[in-house]
């Protein structure tokens, strides 16, 4: 579920970086909603303020959280989050999914883009299939996941982008 408006909601990007994902969310939900960008890099946070404002001409709704995401969050209930290439640095991926869903409104979206493998590397130390997440997902209060698309890589095989809903 989504809020009917999208245009009147609040979003976040954990691990946001220098805010791709958060850029593209901002094409989707538009300038009316908020956007919490979540990431521990200041400097990435800071690119990602320039970028957001050159391309939207402001910075109007976007908050910049200097913060980990696996830790508590002064931040209101949330309509959606999105969560690209961060739950793989995460070796319990269900007691991080767990504490993401508080975040959420009932019946809030989790998107998650990751690598498509079981087996990653010193940059993607804990990557899961989309099948390993079908299972993971709903043990940790979300919906089974309905996989988007996927995507080659030329790094770890493909992407994948997922959507599950927080049921708990």
């Amino acid at each position: 579920m989504r809020p009917a408006n999208l245009n009147q909601g609040i979003y976040a990007d954990f691990g946001a970086g220098s805010g791709a994902f958060t850029l593209a969310l901002r094409e989707l939900v538009g300038l009316d909603s908020t956007i919490y960008a979540v990431d521990k890099d200041k400097y990435a946070l800071r690119e990602l303020e320039k970028a957001h404002s050159a391309r939207f001409n402001t910075t109007r709704n976007l908050l910049l959280l200097p913060n980990d995401f696996s830790r508590p969050l002064d931040i209101p209930p949330l309509d959606g989050i999105v969560m690209a290439n961060s739950l793989h640095f995460f070796k319990d991926k269900e007691k991080i999914l767990r504490h993401v869903q508080t975040f959420l409104k009932l019946n809030g979206a989790l998107i998650t883009v990751e690598y498509n493998v079981d087996s990653g590397n010193l940059w993607v130390p804990h990557p899961l299939t989309f099948e390993t997440y079908r299972v993971l997902a709903p043990r940790a209060g979300f919906t089974e996941p309905r996989l988007l698309a996927k995507m080659p890589s030329r790094f770890l095989k493909e992407f994948y982008s997922a959507v599950a809903y927080r049921i708990e």
